[in-house]
């Protein structure tokens, strides 16, 4: 019994150190040094007012699960620069079943989004015209509905900028070492 008991006990040891040395780690987790991003507003060309402090405000709750990294909207003393644009919004497109009846609508928002570094001035990452979209059924096709689709559009678009912005940060790391 002791040596089964042991056994499993050295066996789960084994695991822990395969796992920890394969050099995996976990996207949501930035652990390098320091950095302050500078979040300039957004350009809004669209008409949905306040749609640009949404994504501010959605992008400073992402940044706000690493400790290492600070989001401001002052530019002095900060590392680098995350910039955007909203550029479109399309409320609602309407999906079709085989039929010609209304099935379902689509939010579609245009965006471009860039992260430069404050010092050299050189862009890191850029995405140009990128297109975000979302669904809903036509049950409850309203206002209510777009401005949901529309908030889901913008929480999973914050996650991928604040995971683009840590693997950004994590090369930088690299460079410098």
């Amino acid at each position: 019994m002791l040596k089964k008991h042991a056994f499993i006990v050295g066996l789960v040891c084994v695991c822990l150190v395969a796992v920890t040395s394969c050099g995996y780690y976990f996207p949501h987790v930035y652990e390098g040094k320091h950095r302050v991003i500078y979040a300039a507003s957004w350009k809004n060309r669209t008409n949905k007012l306040k749609l640009d402090m949404t994504i501010y405000q959605s992008l400073s709750r992402w940044f706000q699960k690493t400790q290492a990294v600070d989001l401001t909207k002052e530019q002095i003393g900060a590392d680098y620069i995350l910039s955007g644009e909203i550029m479109a919004i399309d409320l609602p497109t309407v999906s079709w079943d085989t039929n010609s009846d209304a099935t379902g609508t689509k939010v579609k928002l245009f965006v471009r989004y860039s992260l430069k570094d404050r010092r050299t001035g050189a862009i890191l990452w850029q995405e140009n015209d990128k297109l975000y979209t979302a669904d809903y059924t036509v049950a409850v096709a309203n206002s209510a509905a777009d401005d949901e689709a529309l908030a889901k559009i913008i929480e999973d678009m914050s996650e991928i900028i604040y995971l683009g912005t840590l693997k950004q940060l994590r090369r930088q790391d690299q460079k410098t070492k």
